[in-house]
């Protein structure tokens, strides 16, 4: 009986992947060059210290990964928080928490779609930016569709990509610091005693947070991972430090770098543009164009296709569990692929990417409203780690099923508080909305539930 049988489902989906596949995956789905979209942003809110605000960034996801390692191996299934929840501390709590992380998985294709199509037509304006986000969601839903293999090969090929654009940013901005353009202190990156305070740097965090979302979409795939679920947790461990360490080495190099740094922290970086501003000083037009035309790349391909694949796994358990509509969990039976929310996600990036094209400030929109979905998920998955281990199953191992999770919580609280006020009141009402949801069903009799486990 394979381990989804075990707890009342059917073995659908393909189990392809290893623990390489597992690694690249998160890996793209976080961007390895991720800090170059959203750096002047962070740099103008940490006041400089883009570096730190990574560094604490990594924190709070550190321990949210220990924490999903954890789940993983207890309930190898798709569905991430959702299933973690539900199955660690009950079946109404999982839904809240599927909310909860929908408003991440569902946004973020649209959130990357919008990036993308917003980089490109800077550099092709003849076509707008709602073609390029149908050319994009179009692209990732035929690979999505050839199944998981195909998406595998792909993020393989983008990952070797993105990472050669990096490594001649570090060389180009390393020889431009080695000829003395640097423009403020080597330690400044990582602490400035003028310009510190927590509060500073917490609010930061929480924007520098966004690049390391993802190695959590490692989870959604444990029904297609053929090797132990104990490798799936230490997938996502993986992924984290290798993307930290890049997301820290390429920030601090461009920190040193940046011109008119107090103009940027004065006035911030609403055109998206201060790290290849960065770039051209550093090493002239041609690296600046080149990180640009990266950026697009991985946000509007490699990672919106991994991004796409994940959030079809979430609403695929979630409609096999019927606590969204059944056909969501309809899978493709020459792919194996869940087809139905595969498409379901390509129609709601495309017509949410529009819509947010047309308002002035609709990426910083969507990066908000993301990072409030995934924080409030992670939280109660760190209460899923006590009740399950702890508390169930009179676990002694109290760093890994105790104090990780509530160091983790902790942090993670500090960062939602210091979030966006636009994005706390937003993120509320959604919450508030699944609330009403649940009611409703109770109402209706139809009472969460999940599969009973066989024994």
């Amino acid at each position: 009986m394979s381990s989804v049988e075990q707890f009342g489902y059917r073995q659908e989906l393909q189990r392809s992947l290893g623990f390489a596949d597992l690694m690249i995956y998160g890996l793209i789905f976080m961007v390895p060059i991720a800090p170059f979209g959203i750096f002047g942003n962070v740099f103008a809110v940490s006041h400089g210290m883009v570096a730190l605000a990574y560094v604490i960034g990594l924190v709070a996801m550190a321990f949210t990964a220990l924490s999903y390692a954890q789940m993983a191996r207890a309930f190898p299934m798709a569905g991430s928080v959702y299933t973690y929840a539900g199955r660690g501390i009950a079946a109404p709590v999982g839904f809240i928490a599927g909310w909860a992380i929908l408003l991440d998985y569902v946004l973020v294709p649209s959130l990357l779609y919008l990036v993308a199509s917003a980089a490109m037509n800077s550099f092709v304006p003849v076509i707008p930016i709602w073609g390029w986000l149908v050319i994009f969601v179009l692209l990732n839903t035929v690979v999505n569709y050839l199944g998981i293999q195909m998406t595998a090969r792909i993020t393989r090929i983008m990952l070797v990509a993105e990472l050669a654009v990096l490594a001649i940013f570090l060389v180009v901005g390393g020889v431009a610091l080695a000829q003395g353009k640097a423009q403020t202190g080597a330690l400044t990156p990582l602490f400035e005693s003028s310009s510190f305070t927590w509060s500073v740097v917490l609010a930061a965090a929480s924007v520098a947070v966004l690049s390391f979302l993802g190695f959590d979409g490692i989870s959604t795939l444990a029904e297609e991972n053929r090797e132990d679920a104990r490798r799936l947790g230490r997938s996502m461990v993986a992924a984290l430090g290798v993307a930290a360490v890049l997301f820290v080495v390429q920030t601090w190099v461009a920190a040193l770098l940046t011109p008119n740094r107090a103009k940027l922290i004065a006035e911030g970086d609403a055109a998206g543009s201060a790290f290849y501003d960065t770039a051209a000083f550093a090493g002239g037009q041609w690296l600046s164009v080149l990180t640009a035309v990266a950026t697009a790349i991985a946000w509007g391909f490699a990672n919106s296709l991994v991004a796409q694949a994940a959030t079809s796994r979430l609403l695929f358990a979630m409609g096999r569990d019927r606590q969204l509509p059944r056909f969501l969990a309809v899978v493709d039976p020459k792919h194996k692929v869940p087809v139905n929310a595969t498409l379901a996600v390509a129609a709601i990036s495309l017509i949410l990417g529009v819509y947010m094209s047309t308002r002035e400030n609709g990426i910083g929109e969507l990066a908000s409203l993301v990072n409030f979905g995934a924080m409030s998920a992670f939280l109660l998955l760190h209460i899923a780690v006590v009740v399950h281990y702890l508390i169930r199953q009179r676990s002694r191992n109290y760093w890994a099923h105790l104090v990780a999770p509530v160091i983790g919580f902790a942090v993670l609280v500090a960062v939602v508080i210091n979030q966006n006020v636009a994005a706390q009141w937003v993120g509320g009402i959604w919450l508030a909305l699944g609330l009403v949801v649940l009611g409703g069903s109770y109402l209706m009799g139809r009472k969460p539930a999940l599969p009973t486990e066989v024994k």
